[in-house]
């Protein structure tokens, strides 16, 4: 009998131990494990999240517009330049990416700084595989300035709040599988 009752309470000790190693190993871990771009996404490094400036740019139709306009969806802001070889390899892969990911969950916008037109930028577009995407540019380079961008093209997450989250420096493969399900995994939460 008394063996019993000894066996019992190492039993509920040993339970009782073991729950609370499973707690203490549970608060420990993170409630939601972050989203780790891919490797076909190396160059989007995290960015500590801040508000983007009210910077604007220009439509195909002439109107300004600003990243708020955004606000509640996704942006993915692609600086980039007619001139630049990498920019114009990657805008057929942005257009794609735009394609999979429906819009209202990742926004692609792709903004010339080449100092064109509308028109010039939405016609180039065209011809480089990419007139799913939206034609913006950027005149007096403004969006430049605030982004700090030295290089091109220069490619900035922004969340559903309004905040810059990562940044890629260079062209990365925004329509390969991985990047594609990262994103979806990324914009489906809400």
């Amino acid at each position: 009998m008394m063996r019993t009752r000894n066996l019992l309470v190492a039993a509920l000790v040993l339970a009782a131990l073991g729950t609370a190693g499973v707690l203490y190993w549970k608060r420990s871990a993170p409630v939601h494990a972050a989203l780790v771009p891919p490797a076909s996404l190396a160059r989007l490094a995290p960015s500590k999240p801040a508000a983007v400036a009210a910077v604007s740019f220009t439509g195909t139709d002439g109107t300004r517009h600003t990243l708020a306009e955004f606000k509640g969806h996704y942006v993915l802001l692609n600086l980039w330049a007619v001139w630049c070889a990498p920019c114009v390899k990657e805008l057929p892969a942005l257009a794609r990416l735009q394609a999979a990911v429906p819009k209202g969950r990742l926004e692609v916008v792709p903004v010339d700084v080449a100092r064109g037109t509308p028109a010039d930028a939405a016609s180039f577009l065209k011809a480089h595989g990419a007139a799913r995407l939206p034609a913006f540019i950027d005149a007096d380079l403004g969006m430049m300035r605030v982004f700090g961008a030295y290089g091109l093209p220069l490619t900035v997450l922004i969340d559903d709040k309004g905040r810059e989250v990562a940044r890629a420096v260079g062209p990365a493969d925004w329509d390969a599988p991985d990047a594609i399900d990262y994103f979806k995994a990324l914009t489906g939460k809400r």
